[in-house]
């Protein structure tokens, strides 16, 4: 009876081991996908300009510093000081505008991709129920391109019918 318990658990867990597992590598999605390129093109049109008002500011930053270098030894006391308060403000104003460009970005960037996160999780469980996986693990230290399952997510991502 001892070994009739034994064969039939062994019997189950040789049933478990065999079970359908996938893998999916989401930095390739977010990277090579269609939508996820789609989304990284709109956010840059987005955010083109102000970029180019902050490369100008900068610009203008490293000109009133060469001059202010440049003629420092030329200048009032008085002049130098107004060169260097206005160089200050300038400066000031330019690192709070560069931080607000980078966490409107980093904001954007972040509701943009979790859109296509969302949609690469419900094509995911899509081919999983297909394909009758039990477990699809994202991002693993390592996973044998055997289960990799990306290049089908990401082609269904862009419309087209998967490889099986």
């Amino acid at each position: 009876m001892a070994f009739a318990a034994c064969a039939l658990s062994a019997g189950s867990a040789s049933a478990q081991a065999e079970g359908r597992i996938g893998f999916v590598n989401t930095e390739r999605i977010l990277r090579d996908a269609v939508p996820a390129q789609r989304a990284q093109k709109k956010i840059e049109a987005e955010f083109a300009k102000r970029d180019q008002e902050l490369s100008k500011m900068a610009d203008q930053l490293k000109k009133t510093q060469d001059e202010l270098e440049k003629n420092s030894v030329t200048m009032s006391e008085t002049q130098r000081r107004n060169k260097e308060r206005e160089f200050a403000d300038v400066n000031r104003e330019f690192q709070r505008k560069q931080r607000e460009f980078r966490e409107d970005l980093n904001s954007r960037r972040n509701e943009e991709l979790a859109q296509v996160v969302e949609s690469a999780n419900r094509v995911i469980r899509q081919i999983a129920e297909a394909e009758k996986y039990d477990i699809i693990f994202q991002d693993a230290v390592y996973a044998n391109p055997r289960i990799d399952i990306t290049d089908k997510v990401i082609k269904t991502l862009e419309g087209k019918p998967p490889a099986r």
